[in-house]
């Protein structure tokens, strides 16, 4: 069964722009994938994978050219674990998917590895802070955790400027790795990112996305499998205020047998063109009997002028799998939920607060690192408080 024959049977129908004008499926497996910036084109905001985001905000990261600024990630790790400079293509675990990936892995000059030993369980973190300085910088990142090894590997990007960056995730077999991704720029920063995970045989990944600043940010994460049994629990986190855009793309691979994976998503959203973006991509391949995947999307709308963009694709290429599904949702309050607290005397902007935190807090506890939970409820409140203020100046 071709890719196309593959979409339709699942449910994915062709559409037209017109008659005679149908448009060729497309199997996420078959766009582009390449090193070389000449194989992808400058972006018009046409394209699939770039209708969402805002182009015109990303012409200088487009460019071929050098970086004004050199990323230099401080990190802090725990004895034992291995921080070296290595050159950008020690370590392949993906190639770019887009242009902006491609141009990060030709302009960043070396790339920052980070190394739990074989057998390693750190008992502490490992931090990696990178801050922007105001430029344009370009980095690239490698995370390997190496047989049957346990680590938490958290990765803080602050700062101003514009930053473009790979980052390689490479889980030996039998080991498990967290990895917490955390977008908090400056107001006017822009990030794109690509993320590249490979599980192995028997490995476990969690992979946590946070996003809470910045002008623009765009996360593309992938995950392929190495060996059967590997497990990989994608999570994210965002709230986009007035002006934010923030985009997160997956794309999960099940290629070898007796695989897992589990995509939870939320957000929330405040204020005039505030905007997020979620796509997520699963695809099946025939030979990935035995798989069990679920990914889901939710987005809380809480003022007039903000949107959400949810897609989640399910691509399935053989039947003998042992469970697949995808849902989203988009929504503003639940009134019943409000009325309820309110009629308990709980007044309104704390009804609303208690209701957001509620909407968080199953993500937040799954996220497993207590310093990152403390940092998300503590900066979700002061949005909240943000937005109540600015609901209240609507409404005089």
């Amino acid at each position: 069964m071709s890719a196309t024959e593959t979409l339709v049977a699942t449910g994915n129908q062709g559409h037209s722009h017109g008659p005679g004008s149908p448009v060729p499926l497309q199997a996420r497996n078959e766009r582009t994938t390449s090193y070389d910036v000449a194989d992808f084109p400058v972006p018009n905001g046409r394209e699939e994978e770039w209708r969402f985001t805002p182009v015109k905000a990303l012409k200088a990261l487009f460019a071929d050219e050098a970086g004004t600024e050199t990323v230099k990630p401080d990190v802090q790790a725990p004895a034992g674990v291995v921080v070296e400079t290595v050159a950008p293509d020690a370590v392949k675990a993906g190639k770019p998917q887009d242009r902006v990936a491609a141009v990060a892995w030709k302009h960043a000059e070396k790339a920052t590895a980070v190394r739990i030993p074989a057998e390693a369980e750190l008992s502490e973190a490992i931090h990696v802070n990178i801050a922007g300085l105001g430029g344009r910088g370009f980095g690239h990142l490698v995370i390997e955790a190496g047989r049957h090894s346990r680590g938490t590997v958290i990765v803080d990007h602050t700062g101003a400027g514009e930053l473009a960056s790979n980052v390689e995730i490479v889980v030996g077999d039998g080991a498990e790795l967290r990895v917490v991704s955390i977008q908090q720029g400056d107001t006017d920063s822009i990030h794109v990112a690509q993320h590249d995970a490979v599980v192995g045989r028997d490995a476990k990944l969690n992979h946590v996305a946070v996003t809470l600043g910045g002008k623009v940010v765009r996360l593309s994460t992938n995950v392929r499998y190495s060996g059967p049994g590997g497990d990989a629990e994608l999570l994210g986190v965002y709230f986009a205020e007035s002006g934010q855009h923030h985009e997160n793309r997956l794309f999960v691979d099940h290629e070898a047998i007796n695989c897992k994976s589990n995509v939870l998503y939320k957000g929330a959203l405040a204020g005039d063109h505030a905007r997020s973006v979620w796509i997520g991509d699963v695809l099946i391949r025939a030979a990935a009997e035995g798989t069990n995947t679920f990914e889901l999307n939710r987005n809380l709308v809480l003022t007039d002028g903000a949107r959400a963009d949810s897609v989640p694709n399910l691509e399935i290429e053989t039947g003998e799998i042992e469970g697949a599904g995808h849902a989203s949702a988009t929504g503003r309050f639940d009134d019943e939920q409000l009325f309820y607290l309110q009629a308990r005397g709980i007044p309104e902007d704390e009804a609303r607060r208690l209701v957001v935190s509620g909407f968080f807090n199953d993500i937040i506890a799954k996220i497993g690192v207590p310093e990152v939970a403390e940092h998300l409820h503590e900066v979700i409140e002061q949005k909240l408080a943000r937005t109540a203020a600015l609901t209240e100046a609507t409404n005089v």
